[in-house]
């Protein structure tokens, strides 16, 4: 897998965490309130584009289906949640998360050392991309970051950490609702 198309699963998967389509079981109303502002419970559509300090372009909806979470439900990464906090239906803004409340920093504990044979042949290439099972049953995406003579060393930490996020969103639906129950 490409880092470029690994960035895309990983945004679209990890980076809005595990954001979904509003239905009637997590929201209360499904009617949009255009004077409603963005606060604890309602669901809220938006477009967005993801960007590094460099100006790259991670992932954008803009043009595409919105992206709908529900606000307070840390579903989306808590650096941006806290911003929208407030917003309205059509407004814009640039959202600056620094890695403290994006993804955090890097790990270095998250770097390991494993036996090259360990690792498939076609894999053991820096830049590669591999899918296994963590410590706590999760699955974990580690990238190889450097080739020795007897081993390989991965790095789990999540792509985007020690990176600050650049993102320009636009609230394009504001529905009324509730924080779904934690069980």
């Amino acid at each position: 897998m490409t880092r470029l198309a690994f960035f895309r699963g990983v945004c679209a998967s990890f980076l809005l965490c595990g954001a979904f389509m509003a239905s009637p079981a997590n929201v209360e109303s499904s009617t949009s309130d255009d004077n409603a502002i963005v606060s604890a419970g309602n669901a809220v559509s938006l477009e967005y584009t993801l960007a590094l300090d460099d100006q790259s372009v991670l992932e954008s909806n803009v043009g595409k289906e919105p992206m709908t979470y529900t606000q307070g439900a840390h579903e989306i990464v808590p650096g941006l949640e806290t911003a929208m906090e407030g917003m309205k239906k059509g407004e814009r803004k640039h959202v600056v998360v620094s890695p403290a409340d994006g993804y955090g920093p890097i790990d270095p504990q998250a770097i390991r050392e494993v036996k090259k044979e360990l690792i498939p042949a076609a894999a053991q290439k820096v830049g590669a991309q591999l899918q296994g099972q963590a410590d706590d049953g999760s699955t974990a995406f580690p990238i190889v970051k450097e080739i020795k003579e007897e081993t390989v060393v991965l790095d789990f930490n999540h792509p985007l950490a020690g990176k600050t996020l650049h993102f320009d969103v636009t609230v394009l639906a504001i529905t009324a609702g509730q924080l779904p129950k934690q069980p």
